[in-house]
C-alpha cells in the first residue's frame, strides 16, 4: 500500500506553492495524495479560480473555516484538520508557507503524532507584530522536515538551533508556478482591456493588518494612492478584507472619486498578467514581492521589513516601511522612466531559487518523508 499523504491549502499562497509539488508527486505514483482545503481564502476569485488557473486537484476534504479572528480562524481550523486525520490517519501531513491554517494543521498533525514537512520552512523577517512571522517561526519548531527555498533559510533554522539534517533545500516552488504559467498570463494581457497600455500604469495590493487596521495608516496610503492617480492610472484589485476596512473609514469612496480601477480579487493568471505589464507595483504581499521580481517589474513594499531579503538584492524591489510619502515619489518616477531600464535585471539568488526542478523535488520529498 502507498503511503498517504495529506497536502494543506487554505489560501492563495498555498495554492501556488504547493500546485508544482502535487504535480511531481503524483508523476512518481509513490504516494497517495489527499487534498485538504481549509477554506481560510474562499471567495470564488480568490479560490476556486486560482486554483483553476494551476490545475490543480479537487480537494478531497473542504473546512469552510472562513474569515475571522487569529483566535477563532485558528481554533476552527486546528478542530476541523484533527477530525480528517483521526478518521484517515494519514503516514504524513504537509503544510507550506505561513498563514493560520499552516500552523493550525501543523499542531493538530503533531499532537496526534503523524510527521509535518512544511514547504517553505525557514523565512524570517524579524518582525513579530506580523501573524505570519508567528505562524511561520511555531511551524518550523514543531514540523518534522523543513523544506526550504533559499540557503538564508537554513542560516536561519540553524541560528534557532534546529538540525541541518532536517532541512532539504527544494527551491522556490512558487516561482516554478510562474515559469510555468507566465506566457498563458501575459497572453491575457488584461490591461488592455481595461484601457491601459503597457508599463503605463501603477498595480496595488495591500491586505495586511499593520497597513488595514490602522485608520490613520490605511488613510494615508489611500491618500498617496489617489495623488499618484491624478498623475497615472492605477488598477487595485481589492481584497475583500481590504475592501470592508476602505469602506468602513470612507477611503473607498475617495479612491473611487479620483480614479483608481478599484477592482475585484482576480485569478492568478489575470493577476500575473497585470504583474507583467505594470509600470510600478505596490504591494504588502511576500507572494507578489517575488513574482515581481522574477518579472522585473519595479516594486514599492509597504512595509518595514520582509522575510524574503534576496528580493531586494535584484535591484527592483524596495522596501518604503512607514514613509507612505514615498509611495507616490517613487512610483511617479518609476512610471515616467522607461521600463527597459528594469527588464531582465534580475539576478543572483533569487533566480538560482526560481529554478527548482519538479523531478528534484520530488527524490527530497521522497528521501525526507518516506522513512518519517
Amino acid at each position: 500500500m502507498k503511503p498517504a499523504l495529506v497536502h494543506v491549502i487554505g489560501a492563495r499562497p498555498n495554492f501556488v506553492k504547493m500546485a508544482p509539488v502535487v504535480t511531481a508527486l503524483e508523476r512518481t505514483e509513490a504516494f497517495e495524495q489527499r487534498i485538504v482545503h481549509t477554506g481560510q481564502h474562499y471567495d470564488a476569485r480568490m479560490s476556486d479560480d486560482i486554483l483553476a488557473d494551476l490545475d490543480f486537484p479537487p480537494a478531497d476534504h473542504f473546512l469552510g473555516v472562513g474569515s475571522g479572528n487569529h483566535g477563532e480562524q485558528t481554533a476552527k481550523v486546528l478542530a476541523g484538520f484533527e477530525e480528517i486525520l483521526l478518521d484517515c490517519r494519514p503516514d504524513a501531513v504537509m503544510v507550506a508557507g505561513d498563514v493560520n491554517s499552516t500552523l493550525a494543521c501543523a499542531l493538530a498533525a503533531t499532537k496526534l503524532g503523524i510527521p509535518v514537512a512544511h514547504l517553505e520552512a525557514g523565512l524570517r523577517s524579524g518582525d513579530w507584530s506580523m501573524p505570519e512571522e508567528v505562524n511561520r517561526v511555531l511551524t518550523d519548531r514543531i514540523s518534522d522536515v523543513l523544506l526550504t527555498h533559499s540557503p538564508e533559510a537554513l542560516d536561519n533554522l540553524c541560528r534557532e538551533g534546529i538540525d541541518p539534517e532536517r532541512v532539504h533545500y527544494v527551491g522556490n516552488t512558487m516561482i516554478d508556478s510562474l515559469r510555468r504559467c507566465e506566457q498563458r498570463a501575459r497572453a491575457r494581457a488584461l490591461h488592455r482591456s481595461l484601457g491601459l497600455r503597457d508599463h503605463d500604469y501603477a498595480l496595488v495590493t495591500f491586505h495586511r493588518p499593520s497597513n488595514v487596521d490602522d485608520p490613520l495608516r490605511l488613510a494615508r496610503i489611500s491618500a498617496e494612492i489617489r495623488d499618484l492617480a491624478t498623475r497615472h492610472a492605477v488598477v487595485f484589485p481589492i481584497h475583500p478584507r481590504t475592501r470592508a476596512r476602505l469602506v468602513e473609514t470612507g477611503s473607498m469612496a475617495g479612491l473611487e472619486a479620483a480614479g483608481v480601477l478599484c477592482i475585484e480579487p482576480v485569478g492568478y493568471l489575470d493577476f500575473l498578467s497585470l504583474q507583467a505589464f505594470a509600470g510600478a507595483i505596490l504591494t504588502d504581499s511576500g507572494g507578489v514581492q517575488e513574482e515581481a521580481a522574477v518579472l522585473g517589474r519595479p516594486t514599492l513594499v509597504l512595509r518595514a521589513a520582509t522575510e524574503r531579503p534576496e528580493v531586494l538584492q535584484t535591484g527592483v524591489v524596495r522596501l518604503v516601511g512607514t514613509d507612505v510619502a514615498e509611495v507616490e515619489r517613487t512610483a511617479r518616477s518609476w512610471l515616467n522612466s522607461p521600463p527597459t531600464a528594469y527588464v531582465g535585471t534580475v539576478t543572483g539568488p533569487l533566480r538560482g531559487s526560481s529554478h527548482a526542478c519538479h523531478d528534484g523535488i520530488t527524490a527530497l520529498y521522497m528521501k525526507s518523508i518516506t522513512p518519517l
